[in-house]
């Protein structure tokens, strides 16, 4: 799975943070960092965050595999 969080609608709530732990996490007060390509036990949190998200900030997509852009 590949994560894409749109920082400029990112409102800095931190649900995905409670929601995947091992994935999200601030940086000081108010800036996110995350895990692009989570590992796949992460996934249903990551799936959890993403519902969270009051923004709707995070895009969930395929990871791209050996071989593809």
């Amino acid at each position: 799975m590949r994560v894409v969080v749109d920082l400029n609608r990112c409102q800095s709530y931190g649900q995905c943070v409670y929601a995947a732990p091992k994935v999200f996490r601030f940086r000081g007060t108010e800036s996110l960092e995350y895990d692009h390509v989570p590992d796949a036990e992460s996934d249903r949190a990551v799936e959890r965050a993403a519902l969270a998200c009051p923004m709707q900030a995070i895009t969930l997509g395929r990871a791209a595999g050996a071989g593809e852009v």
